[in-house]
């Protein structure tokens, strides 16, 4: 696997933005996702995104991923597609979550609040370290005005560093099971637990207004749970 740097992750990152907002052949974009929970649950969003939170944790996910995996073939050679496969899924599920309450992902600053709920309950770290001053509660409607382009480089660098701490940490990758798929190499399993806690935060922030802190917690039931990518 390449070494995890900054630069890495961010072309990860705008990669997987891109493919979320695209979709690619046999996987459908953020807008495509959002709108089938929309007709799945009319009138409401609550359900919509617990629903798609629900699926997210469990194998449609992945497995929809793995069955057009083949759109992938144009990684960016310095991507691994592992890292890649585990982003893609985890945006697209924010970006989802962000349409559904209302928000334009092309927006700049809606692009850095959805890299920053993969970062889970450190959310409220990443904006402090960017310079952004935010009181006992992140309401978004309050916060977007007052962020700079300047602020929206330092959060995009502050979960960068997050994340490559937490994707080369141990469990969250399987990197001793990678799978040669369509051309392509993917990793074993991603942690059910960060995926859930990730919805939760995007669920609270773009649905529900805000969150304060301690408002996520790693649910109990899905504590030791993996979701497995394979054919």
């Amino acid at each position: 696997m390449s070494k995890l740097t900054e630069s890495v992750i961010s072309q990860a990152l705008e990669f997987a933005y891109e493919k979320a907002i695209s979709g690619f052949k046999g996987v459908n974009s953020a807008m495509e996702l959002a709108e089938s929970y929309k007709k799945s649950h009319p009138g409401d969003k609550s359900r919509q995104v617990d629903a798609l939170i629900k699926w997210q944790v469990g194998k449609g996910a992945a497995s929809g991923f793995v069955t057009g995996l083949g759109g992938l073939i144009t990684l960016p050679v310095a991507i691994p597609a592992n890292v890649a496969s585990v982003l893609f899924i985890q945006i697209r599920m924010i970006m989802a979550i962000a349409i559904i309450g209302g928000y334009d992902p092309k927006d700049e600053k809606i692009k850095s609040f959805v890299y920053s709920c993969l970062v889970g309950n450190a959310v409220k770290d990443v904006l402090k370290d960017a310079g952004i001053k935010i009181g006992q509660r992140i309401v978004l409607k309050k916060v977007i005005p007052a962020i700079s382009y300047g602020m929206l480089v330092r959060i995009n660098r502050a979960v960068g560093f997050r994340l490559i701490a937490k994707l080369g940490g141990k469990g969250l990758i399987n990197l001793g099971k990678l799978v040669p798929l369509a051309g392509g190499i993917i990793g074993g399993a991603m942690d059910a637990v960060w995926v859930a806690g990730v919805g939760k935060v995007a669920k609270r922030l773009f649905v529900e207004g805000g969150m304060a802190e301690g408002d996520v917690e790693e649910s109990k039931e899905i504590e030791d749970a993996k979701v497995e990518i394979v054919d």
